[in-house]
């Protein structure tokens, strides 16, 4: 009985810290504009300064504070100067990080990129529209259901092993309850935002569901890779910034590169939501 306690002791500060996420990423999503772009920054700027921590395996150096700031700021140059402002402050991010230690130049510069890419594709998303809105909501039910239901489902079921030589503790019944959660969540957003034909949200939100999961277990071969635990303890009960954004990676590039591919880079929320 009391091992069952301490298996769930960290649920109180976890569902707390994913209250008060939830309500400033509701915020920013629905003010837009320069509010959602330095929110949106400010995360994956602290996201790359973990990673920088992680690839170094140091402290911080007077250049590496410069790249997370030219990573935290990336977003509000794509407001103020377009699609080139950004990539101009991710380009310049990689310049200065050749005149770091040539050790670990390629992860740094991977990292960069990665965050630098993924706060384009985030303001891409939300835009200017209301469309913006909804689809940064639909997103973000798949994701945080998966992983909710994938956390609670793994821990009272448990189960076979998903993968243990990547991340010990996943399990293959919550992998499953985080796909049936997570897709069936994503459609009654679906159904609620949109009028489009409801198998496109069927698969949409599974994929998104199963590209979260895939998100997770890069990010802990990752963390495996340089042998920690977790990214960082910014977070009660998630641990860093990377450990709670890794989910939402590769579902923010398919949604960019299906509405590209529907509406342009220019109405990527219309693109994914209207068919």
């Amino acid at each position: 009985m009391s091992s069952t306690r301490r298996s769930w002791a960290d649920v109180g500060p976890r569902l707390a810290s994913a209250a008060v996420l939830i309500a400033l990423t509701a915020t920013a999503l629905y003010v837009g504009s320069y509010l959602f772009a330095a929110v949106v920054g400010a995360v994956y700027g602290g996201a790359y300064r973990e990673w920088e921590t992680m690839v170094s395996r140091a402290p911080l150096t007077p250049l590496g504070w410069v790249l997370i700031g030219l990573v935290g700021v990336s977003g509000l140059f794509h407001l103020a100067f377009g699609l080139l402002g950004s990539l101009a402050v991710i380009v310049l991010a990689c310049v200065l990080a050749g005149f770091m230690d040539r050790e670990h130049l390629a992860w740094r510069v991977a990292g960069v990129v990665l965050f630098g890419l993924l706060i384009i594709s985030l303001l891409a998303m939300r835009g200017v529209t209301p469309d913006g809105i909804w689809a940064g909501v639909y997103l973000g039910t798949v994701v945080w259901m998966t992983d909710s239901a994938a956390f609670f489902t793994g821990r009272q079921i448990g189960g076979e092993k998903l993968a243990p030589d990547i991340s010990p503790s996943k399990t293959w019944s919550g992998a499953l309850g985080g796909l049936a959660l997570g897709t069936g969540a994503g459609l009654l957003v679906w159904i609620w935002v949109t009028d489009s034909p409801i198998w496109i949200g069927i698969v949409l939100s599974a994929t998104i569901s199963i590209l979260g999961q895939a998100g997770d277990l890069s990010e802990s071969a990752i963390k495996r890779f340089f042998r920690i635990k977790d990214s960082g303890d910014i977070i009660p009960g998630h641990g860093g910034l990377m450990d709670r954004l890794d989910s939402l990676t590769f579902g923010v590039f398919l949604v960019v590169v299906v509405g590209t591919l529907h509406a342009g880079f220019g109405a990527v929320a219309a693109g994914l939501l209207h068919w």
